[in-house]
């Protein structure tokens, strides 16, 4: 079957985790993806747990990819890239701003080459701006964005979203970015710069916290589970731990209050309104509590269920990873890798009735595919040999 992105030849160009994970989503979606890597190798091939240079962290970000090796430092190592760009529809790198553009690889350099080029750039800050120079780090880009001053319990010290979320946020975004410009390109025959960032991702996903204090003029800080603009909206306690409850609009805490045995909750003035649920989130926390207390959480799931009251259990991944809904959303894949052997991985969120996607297929070695896709190029063998000799491509 032809997927949706299968004309279309991507050089990826990053490490670690916003650009790999940018990129393996254009690969799932069916896009020839060559990752470029250095003789050493994306350094995630060595995070926990790795065998060599092969690690199911790498694997996770870099499926279904082909791999090469390109000392862009070596003679003639710039020059592969350059020549490769010039075939391809998409560029991503994350290097720091200006890196690549001393290397001959910057917007401006491989638009001359290929006009029809779209070129991705991922960062710590951006491309502009005052802070454009500096790394990008997940934890630095949370705590700059303001996520972890309102992650985590009041009064007690900042904590990061569990989940590297401005990286892939960063990588979710840039893909967005690709995808328009591409479409773009249909129209116009040109390509174009996406420039995208970890912080402008943490800034840009804080959109009840920003409205909060655009419209109020108030700081927001965190509240734990509660949500922002909605109550009774977070986890209860139970018996035995915890369960989500949702009861977010008032015909939903109507039937909340009748079924927890507490109607005069709905003639009390604090929880009239949802602006004065909010207002008063605690103190209805603490009454909900009173009574959730009592019973384990299966019974009040069961319940909860029963009377169309939105709840769910708070699994770890293990549970995660075990859910029937998981399962059957083919949320959780098996692979084969070469040195990994039998390899369980995250499906894909995205299903297309057309043209699916295709999230099983392992990560390459490292520099797997190196001769084949320099000799797709137009690389010929003595070319090839020179290169291997001066350690431009390996």
């Amino acid at each position: 079957m032809t997927r949706a992105l299968h004309d279309i030849r991507v050089l990826d160009v990053t490490q670690v985790m916003a650009g790999p994970f940018c990129a393996m989503l254009l690969c799932d979606m069916g896009a020839d993806v060559i990752k470029v890597e250095s003789p050493a190798g994306d350094s995630s091939r060595r995070m926990a747990g790795a065998r060599g240079s092969d690690s199911a962290s790498f694997n996770a970000v870099n499926r279904g990819k082909r791999g090469i090796v390109v000392d862009l430092k070596a003679p003639g190592g710039a020059d592969v890239l350059r020549r490769l760009a010039s075939h391809a529809d998409v560029f991503i790198e994350n290097y720091r701003p200006g890196v690549l553009g001393r290397l001959g690889l910057g917007y401006d350099a491989l638009r001359e080459l290929n006009p029809r080029l779209v070129y991705a750039s991922i960062s710590g800050y951006g491309q502009t701006g005052p802070a454009a120079h500096k790394g990008g780090f997940d934890l630095v880009a949370q705590g700059v964005s303001g996520l972890m001053s309102v992650t985590g319990e009041p009064d007690r010290p900042p904590v990061k979203v569990g989940v590297p979320l401005t990286d892939l946020g960063a990588g979710l975004f840039a893909a967005c970015g690709i995808l328009a410009a591409l479409h773009a390109r249909a129209r116009t025959g040109e390509g174009q710069h996406v420039d995208t960032s970890l912080v402008d991702s943490g800034v840009a996903l804080s959109v009840w916290e920003a409205t909060e204090l655009f419209s109020k003029g108030v700081v927001p800080g965190p509240l734990g589970s509660a949500h922002r603009m909605s109550a009774p909206y977070q986890a209860v306690r139970c018996a035995d731990g915890y369960i989500t409850l949702g009861a977010a609009n008032d015909r939903i805490f109507r039937r909340l209050a009748e079924l927890l045995g507490h109607p005069e909750w709905l003639r009390d003035e604090r929880f009239e309104s949802d602006s004065g649920r909010v207002e008063n989130r605690t103190a209805l926390a603490n009454l909900i509590e009173r009574v959730t207390s009592q019973q384990p959480r299966d019974y009040w799931l069961e319940r909860l269920e029963a009377h169309d009251i939105p709840c769910g259990p708070i699994n770890d991944y293990r549970e995660v990873m075990r859910d029937p809904q998981v399962r059957a959303r083919e949320m959780v894949v098996e692979t084969r890798h070469p040195t990994l052997g039998s390899l369980s991985t995250l499906g894909t969120p995205i299903k297309l009735s057309g043209t699916p996607l295709t999230p099983g297929r392992p990560a390459p070695l490292l520099g797997q595919h190196t001769d084949e896709v320099l000799a797709a190029a137009g690389f010929g063998e003595d070319e090839i040999t020179a290169l291997r000799a001066a350690e431009a491509v390996r």
